[in-house]
């Protein structure tokens, strides 16, 4: 389908606008004829309208729509706004100078109005909390499923959740790639840029040393996420930094990954409080099996948090995060067993397709 419709006998301006909707992943047709413009008026969510043919089209009274835009560059003078509004336009670009604005709008144009996947944050009370491994496991399931699926890697000092899967070595964009990204990030190139495996796109961090990350940047890349996959999950760390914090703030949920333990329980009562100021479902995952007394159901109501399922010990676990094996024990077993239930309480039921590898 087109994205956007360029109405423009002016061959810069139309070499001009071909060349921000390739970089927006945006298919457009050039028009340049009154005529064929208004054939065209309704069948592309967004209009680009050329200052050159505005007074034709305004003449020839085409009917009021959303989504059009009157392209114009300097020196047009106050005429511009008089043609915007006898084409019914309710923006003006000006070029050059507009050109990030109109990519943006471009890639919006291309990509569904209604399409919103869910994001889910994971965290742990302590190092070693298995945070990272349900992190990782619950993306992998999630794309095993036939799911569309984003795993970010939020902790610069982690070691990359790209080694827990094995990928370190494929080719794709890292974090430092889109550290300082502007704008819209447009979902086909998000895709196509990244890590993968299967369904599932991943995110990490490169061998060398971690560059900050702009906010901004973390907002652009997960609003593209929201709107190109069905499961985004970003493994959050402790000391949340700006990754953690905006992730926080865009997801359904945040996972609390708290050993049975008494230091760890101790420590998830802090950290929850600067979670609640950050998004509003927390809910915990509670280590099973604690050296000491202290019960799964003790710790909940401790940290007056709804528990929604505990990560149990699996001896197959620390031996295959060394080989890069954690596809392998997340087909089966409590691991997975947690992560179908978490997948079903965000209603991201299995698809009934095929499984990824």
């Amino acid at each position: 389908m087109t994205a956007a419709l360029i109405v423009t006998e002016d061959p810069s301006t139309a070499d001009d606008l071909l060349r921000l909707a390739a970089a927006a992943d945006a298919p457009a047709e050039v028009v340049g004829s009154v005529g064929d413009a208004r054939a065209g008026w309704y069948q592309a969510p967004l209009v680009l309208v050329g200052a050159d043919v505005a007074g034709g089209l305004a003449a020839a009274g085409p009917h009021r729509r959303s989504g059009v835009v009157l392209v114009a560059r300097p020196g047009e003078g106050a005429d511009v706004y008089r043609l915007a509004l006898g084409v019914g336009a309710g923006d003006v670009a000006v070029l050059p100078d507009d050109e990030p604005w109109l990519t943006d709008a471009m890639a919006a144009a291309a990509e569904p109005a209604d399409a919103r996947g869910v994001v889910v944050c994971v965290t742990g009370a302590r190092g070693g909390a298995g945070a990272s491994v349900l992190a990782t496991a619950l993306a992998y399931c999630s794309a095993r499923d036939g799911l569309r699926t984003l795993l970010v890697d939020g902790d610069p000092l982690g070691g990359g959740v790209d080694l827990l899967l094995g990928i370190e070595g494929h080719e794709g964009a890292r974090w430092p790639d889109l550290a300082q990204r502007q704008g819209r990030i447009s979902v086909a190139t998000l895709r196509d840029s990244l890590p993968s495996l299967g369904e599932l796109s991943v995110l990490s961090w490169g061998k060398g040393e971690p560059v900050a990350v702009a906010p901004e940047a973390v907002r652009s890349l997960l609003g593209s996420a929201a709107r190109g996959y069905d499961l985004t999950v970003v493994d959050v760390p402790r000391y949340l930094g700006d990754i953690g914090r905006v992730a926080l703030r865009a997801a359904h949920t945040c996972y609390l990954v708290v050993p049975a333990e008494v230091r760890a329980t101790v420590a998830a009562d802090v950290l929850a409080t600067y979670l609640r100021r950050e998004t509003a479902d927390v809910r915990l995952v509670i280590g099973g099996q604690p050296p000491g007394d202290l019960r799964p159901d003790a710790v909940a109501r401790h940290l007056a948090l709804p528990s929604i399922g505990t990560l149990d010990r699996d001896r197959r676990v620390p031996p295959a995060l060394e080989h890069g094996g954690l596809p392998r024990i997340a087909r089966r077993g409590p691991l997975r067993d947690l992560c179908d239930h978490l997948l079903d309480t965000q209603s991201l039921a299995p698809a009934p397709t095929s499984k990824a590898a």
